[in-house]
Formats: structure tokens, C-alpha cells, sequence
């Protein structure tokens, strides 16, 4: 009798055992996997590796729930959603609009990011005021994506109205067609255009196009939400701490500002004046332990590569240093082109050393700019205010709210530095900001210096000894 009892109890304990859940499973293999394309609005190879909104927002998920990050990109938008619904992703992080056709395939995590559909034309070119306007002209639009949805949408409302559905083509490619002329317009999210006006500078918003938009991960459709609700926790942790806000600010708040003609010009600087000063900012990163294109975006900003440039004040070379500066970096010729390009690197290292060591990156980079613009004492002053306002002084996007406060007798009467014009610093950092990011985005090919192996490389090492040495650290 003991025997069938036994053998009742345990199927019946068996039935009662509870599987363990997709988080639980995750959790016991060690890592989550993740799917994206590689774009400056989602994840690139940056001097130190893997970068970009989406990576750090994954990565930051990765590490909440305590497991490896196992990313992979795949070349079109519309092979993101089939890699989750399969299960071979965990969940897709590119940047993808909820819409009502999507969510009958996936879930849809927690909306991080809201953007706008904008109609992109290029410059110079008749600007369309209405719908109407672009009739005769070739609108094209990638295929699989929401943008689709939103020209259908309009068709229904304006019979006449015709667009193209490019299979072919990312957006990313569509928008510099659209700045070298090939086609005559496009439709991007806001964000998508914000970084690419960067680099394509003559594209430019025609008008937007419906409401906003919401951003969220994408995860495979099943009754075990146990994933989803760990997205949630994690969004809402996130949201909580500032971090989202930093992470935008990080890829977007220097974008904004950027002017058309800056852009041209700079790219312009690239081919005729950079070529002169690449060695020596290389040698001088070298020196002080940082990337050759940040210091080359320095002097951008204070000179445009000018060694003869001098200002009002009577700072001057290719990184405008002081003759107090000068001295304190043992810069006897601030007119001499390596001098000068030594002595920034130097003083920016000064100023990034002073910080305490709970400053994080890249905020501690930034704060440091805005020392080298301003001066450490009225940096400390803004970081101040911050504390008294119980926000976070290691924060460059809680700093940048409140170093134009410093031409604000209110407050800066209660500074140990005084009356600073504040929203300068703001201004510099975010114009080197943005010449980095254009920098660290150039094809190796288009910088000056490059030169192509005569046969191609067999393996890691002979491409290494083939590739400028400025060039081999940056991604």
C-alpha cells in the first residue's frame, strides 16, 4: 500500500510545483538579450565601446536585475519586432513607436520618450507650408515603420496626397538623400532629426505631422508578465532618480542650439584646417589620458583651429588660453600651435582632477568644460546653488539649469565667486559637445590622417599597425 501512496503524493506535489517564470529564467542563465540597430539614437561604437541612449538605458536594466547584457543588432528597423516575437530577444530597444498595429505582435514596456513625426525637407529648397504644397514632389518613407501608418492616415484625409515606400532604405539614409538633394523630402522622428541635423546639415523641419508619439521596448507577447513588470520597476526607479533625465541629456540637450551654418562651417574647418593640428592633439590626449577628438573640439570652439586667433580679452592660440592659465600649464608661446594644444590638455585635466572622485562620467567631463570656460571658483558657486536646491551638484543637467542663475544678483550675492555670466559655460559645453559627437561620427576614412591598407588586413593585429596610431584608440 505504501508504494502507490508514495507515488500519488509525488505526482501530486509535481502538479502543484509552480514553473519558474521568464524573469526567474533570465536570472538563472545570467543574461538578458537584447536586440537594437546600431544608430546615433540607439546604440554605436564610441571611443570606450558601446554607447548611445538605448545601450545605456539596457544596460542599466542589465544591471538592475543583476545578469549579463547580451546585445546584438540586426541591419532593418522591421526585423526588430520577428526577433522578440520569436523569443530569440528578450526584448527589441530601438527607438520604436507604440502603435495599435504593433501591439497586436508585442508588449509594450513603460514609455520613456515621447517624439514627433516631422515632415524634413532641405534647405534652401521652397519650404511646404501645408499638405498641399508638396503635391508633384517625391515624398519617400521607410518601409515598416510608423511613419507609414501616419501617411495612410492622411491619404484617408487628403485623397490626392502620394508618398513612396522605400524597402530599401533606413531613415537615417533617407535623411541625408534628403541633404545631398536626391530626394525631396521625408518624415523622422524629432529626435532622429535633431542628431542628424548634425550631420546632414541642410535638412530641415518642414512641419510636424500629427500628435507626439510614445517610445517604448518591445517584449514578446505571453501571459508571463514577470519581465515586463520588472521593466516597470525599473522605469519608475529610473524616473525617480534622474537618471532618464541624464541619459537624454546626455545624447539630446546639446543638440538643440546648433545652428546650420556652424555646422557646414565646421565640417568645412575638418578638411582644410584640421589635417594641420591632428598629430598634436593626438600626442597631447596622449599626455593627459583622453580622446584627441574632445581636445580637437576644444579648440574648435575657442579658435576654429585659428592659432593666430585673439580675443577682446586678450586670450589667445588654438585653445585661447590666459596668460595666468599659460603660466599655471608651463605655456611660454601661446601663439605656438603645440604649446597651446598641450597646455588646454593640461589645464582641462587640472580642472577634471579637481573634481571629487563621486563625480561621475561623462557629467564629470562636462563639468570640467564648463571650468575651463568660467572658472573653477564659479563652477563650485553653481554646484552650490544646486545643493541648496536640493539637487545633485555631480549632475551636469542639474548644474546647466543653474550656472546662468550666476548673472542673477539674488543669487549669485549669496557666492563666494560672485557675478559669473553663467549661461555662457552652458553655451560652450554644448557646442563642444556636439563638434565631438560629429567628430567621433565621421567615418576613420573622412579624418584627416587616414590611409587605407594597400591590401586588405588579415587579421586584428596587421589592421592595428595599419591605422594611424591617433586613430586606433577611438572606436
Amino acid at each position: 500500500m505504501r508504494k502507490p501512496l508514495f507515488i500519488f503524493l509525488a505526482i501530486l506535489l509535481g502538479t502543484c510545483s509552480k514553473p519558474p517564470t521568464l524573469l526567474d529564467e533570465i536570472k538563472q542563465q545570467g543574461e538578458l538579450r537584447v536586440v537594437t540597430q546600431f544608430s546615433p539614437t540607439t546604440t554605436y561604437e564610441g571611443a570606450d565601446g558601446l554607447e548611445g541612449p538605448e545601450y545605456d538605458l539596457v544596460k542599466g536594466f542589465a544591471d538592475f536585475i543583476g545578469v549579463e547584457l547580451k546585445h546584438y543588432t540586426v541591419d532593418r528597423f522591421t526585423d526588430l519586432i520577428p526577433e522578440v516575437q520569436s523569443g530569440r530577444a528578450h526584448v527589441a530597444a530601438s527607438g520604436i513607436t507604440v502603435t495599435p498595429e504593433r501591439m497586436k505582435y508585442v508588449d509594450f514596456g513603460p514609455v520613456y520618450q515621447n517624439v514627433t513625426q516631422q515632415l524634413v525637407y532641405k534647405r534652401g529648397t521652397y519650404k511646404p507650408r501645408k499638405l498641399a504644397d508638396i503635391q508633384g514632389r517625391q515624398l519617400v518613407v521607410a518601409a515598416g515603420t510608423s511613419y507609414i501608418d501616419t501617411m495612410q492616415v492622411l491619404q484617408n484625409e487628403n485623397p490626392d496626397f502620394v508618398w513612396i515606400e522605400d524597402p530599401s532604405s533606413e531613415t537615417e539614409d533617407l535623411l541625408i538623400q534628403v541633404g545631398d538633394g536626391e530626394i525631396d523630402f521625408t518624415v523622422a522622428d524629432s529626435t532622429i532629426v535633431r542628431i542628424f541635423q548634425n550631420f546632414s546639415p541642410g535638412i530641415h523641419v518642414a512641419m510636424p505631422l500629427g500628435e507626439k508619439d510614445n517610445l517604448a521596448w518591445a517584449f514578446q507577447k505571453r501571459s508571463d508578465s514577470s519581465l515586463l513588470d520588472e521593466a516597470a520597476q525599473y522605469f519608475n526607479y529610473i524616473k525617480t532618480n534622474g537618471e532618464l533625465d541624464r541619459i537624454i541629456d546626455r545624447y539630446y540637450g546639446h543638440n538643440s542650439q546648433f545652428d546650420y551654418v556652424g555646422t557646414r562651417t565646421f565640417k568645412r574647418h575638418i578638411n582644410s584646417r584640421l589635417d594641420n593640428y591632428a598629430d598634436m592633439f593626438a600626442a597631447a590626449a596622449d599626455e593627459v589620458g583622453t580622446d584627441w577628438r574632445l581636445l580637437a573640439a576644444i579648440s574648435y570652439q575657442e579658435s576654429h583651429w585659428n592659432p593666430s586667433a585673439i580675443s577682446h580679452t586678450g586670450v589667445r592660440g588654438l585653445m585661447m588660453l590666459t596668460r595666468k592659465t599659460a603660466e599655471a600649464v608651463n605655456v611660454t608661446d601661446r601663439t605656438d600651435p603645440e604649446e597651446s594644444i598641450r597646455g588646454g590638455a593640461r589645464y582641462l585635466k587640472k580642472m577634471h582632477d579637481r573634481l571629487s572622485d563621486e563625480v561621475p562620467e561623462p557629467d564629470r567631463t562636462w563639468l570640467a568644460l564648463a571650468a575651463y570656460n568660467v572658472g573653477f571658483g564659479h563652477l563650485q558657486d553653481a554646484r552650490e546653488i544646486v545643493r541648496r536646491q536640493r539637487g545633485n551638484p555631480n549632475s551636469w543637467l542639474d548644474v546647466k539649469q543653474v550656472l546662468p542663475m550666476l548673472a542673477n544678483k539674488e543669487y549669485y550675492k549669496d557666492t563666494k565667486f560672485g557675478y559669473a555670466r553663467g549661461w555662457e559655460p552652458v553655451r560652450y559645453v554644448d557646442n563642444i559637445r556636439t563638434y565631438y559627437q560629429i567628430l567621433r561620427w565621421m567615418p576613420k576614412k573622412e579624418l584627416p590622417g587616414y590611409e587605407a591598407p594597400e591590401e586588405p588586413a588579415a587579421d586584428s593585429e596587421t589592421i592595428a599597425a595599419a591605422t594611424p596610431a591617433k586613430f586606433r584608440e577611438t572606436g
